[in-house]
């Protein structure tokens, strides 16, 4: 893993403006694109340090603003945005309004964009809290481009909506992979084995792992529950997931 990678800041057309987003590893050499899906605080320097981090493995990490139709917003606080009532209620709101079949739709246009710098052959997707469940229905989604879905403290993967991805599991052709923390009330073990249950019956190659003692959040940084030993955990199954998978 290289010490640093080159970064670019990049505006996305979609059907509903622009998205912005950062690149990072795209300057030439790149052997699989990637796009990380944030969680609900938004881009910010702690995801940025996990793209670059990923990007150093070899790969064009794309990290797009997934709630670019309310810009300019935030920054937020990930330790105190949900504590506070204040913050809370406006990212209640912004979240509420973002639905999966947006995320959907957009994601077309983050694959045009990552194809653009170059990038050839299949695409790897990863997605934190928020993120999770949108990398997993984008795979969905664009089962002839995305190879490598993971999601990592995701919630509400495995309910009977029509936007869930156990729901949408059928048309998955990716590999899938799910790290759950050891206990989330959005991820409870119902929803774990329906979508289990889902995976297998559509012949999906997948793992859904356990993170015991984890809390939700546990990756990324600046999360009050964040956990170094977790979350070191997680970056080895990731990379060994699209070493595997992309190459």
């Amino acid at each position: 893993m290289v010490s640093s990678v080159d970064r670019r800041d990049i505006d996305i057309k979609t059907a509903d403006g622009i998205a912005k987003a950062a690149l990072f590893g795209a300057g030439g050499g790149a052997k699989a694109g990637v796009i990380l899906y944030m969680d609900a605080f938004g881009p910010r320097p702690a995801l940025y340090s996990m793209a670059e981090r990923l990007a150093g493995h070899g790969y064009a990490v794309q990290v797009p603003d997934l709630l670019y139709r309310n810009a300019p917003y935030g920054p937020f606080d990930a330790k105190t945005a949900f504590v506070e009532e204040k913050s809370k209620a406006v990212l209640m709101a912004m979240i509420g309004g973002l639905t999966q079949e947006m995320t959907v739709r957009d994601s077309g246009a983050f694959i045009s964009a990552l194809e653009a710098t170059g990038i050839k052959g299949p695409i790897g997707v990863v997605g934190y809290c928020m993120g999770g469940g949108r990398a997993l229905n984008a795979a969905a989604a664009y089962p002839d481009k995305i190879a490598a879905a993971a999601s990592f403290h995701g919630g509400r993967l495995g309910t009977d909506a029509p936007d869930s991805p156990a729901t949408n599991a059928g048309k998955i052709k990716a590999r899938v992979y799910v790290g759950s923390a050891g206990v989330d009330g959005s991820f409870p073990p119902e929803q774990s084995a329906r979508l289990a249950q889902a995976l297998r019956e559509a012949q999906v190659d997948h793992i859904i792992e356990n993170y015991v003692g984890m809390q939700h959040g546990w990756c990324v940084s600046d999360h009050s529950v964040f956990d170094v030993t977790g979350s070191e955990r997680h970056w080895k199954r990731l990379v060994a997931f699209f070493g595997e998978t992309l190459g």
